[in-house]
């Protein structure tokens, strides 16, 4: 088997596992404690985790194992959860597994570069088992969408709100709502991907292709004005306080 086909038979196996609920988690985290809570929660729930305490091992595992998601402490040692992240995104065999990385509480600069080296979402400490769920299977559902269309013209059904973007049409029920080029380029990013956090850069390079005349408060500014074009829909875009916005997941 060529590594083209390989690696397209791991991401079929990869939403197979998914889609059945059996989806196999690698948690890294040096906590025993807490890396034995989350491989307790997790399973019973029915998921699959392997769980290893350091970034060194982890690596190890998910070029070996593949896993469908890692839970990643950024606080490890040796290697720590940022270097982790970097190195499986910018492997092209583990660069789409998705990363949910966990922090301690304050570390907004960590999370913002976590973020912007590709990880899908972060929870901070201390966190519920019930919010961990939560964001696991909100990452992973969202992971299946993604990955059942291979279009960014699919049209986006948000209930009474449609995003078409071949027409580069938005409508909320019957009425069409008028928005600008850049407007249209920032719901559209945040609405295909719900409950994923971005932060403003990923904003800038995404909408403006990273235009170094166009500041974080250039993007604050789009989104109130975004807002306020979607009148009571502009709450579904959230402010995620020292990193960025993401529209609200349905979790």
């Amino acid at each position: 088997m060529t590594t083209t086909a390989l690696q397209a038979n791991m991401k079929a196996q990869r939403r197979d596992n998914i889609k059945t609920g059996r989806a196999h988690l690698l948690i890294v985290e040096d906590e025993q404690d807490l890396r034995d809570l989350l491989s307790y929660n997790l399973e019973k729930e029915g998921f699959r985790a392997t769980a290893v305490e350091t970034g060194e091992q982890g690596l190890l595992k998910a070029a070996k194992d593949r896993p469908d998601l890692v839970v990643l402490d950024l606080m490890l040692p040796g290697i720590d959860g940022l270097e982790v992240c970097r190195s499986l995104k910018s492997d092209k065999d583990t660069a789409d597994i998705p990363i949910v990385m966990v922090t301690a509480k304050g570390e907004e600069a960590d999370i913002v570069a976590g973020l912007e080296l590709g990880a899908d979402d972060y929870i901070t400490k201390p966190f519920s088992p019930r919010v961990l769920l939560a964001r696991v299977k909100a990452v992973l559902r969202r992971k299946q969408a993604v990955g059942s269309t291979d279009s960014d013209d699919h049209a986006i059904d948000l209930g009474d709100m449609i995003i078409i973007p071949e027409r580069h049409e938005v409508r909320i029920g019957e009425n069409r709502v008028d928005l600008t080029a850049t407007e249209f380029k920032l719901l559209h990013l945040l609405a295909k991907r719900p409950g994923r956090v971005f932060t403003r850069q990923q904003i800038i390079t995404a909408v403006h292709g990273g235009m170094s005349a166009v500041t974080d408060r250039s993007v604050d500014v789009q989104v109130v004005t975004l807002r306020r074009k979607l009148g009571e829909r502009g709450s579904d875009i959230e402010t995620v306080r020292g990193v960025g916005y993401r529209y609200r997941d349905s979790w």
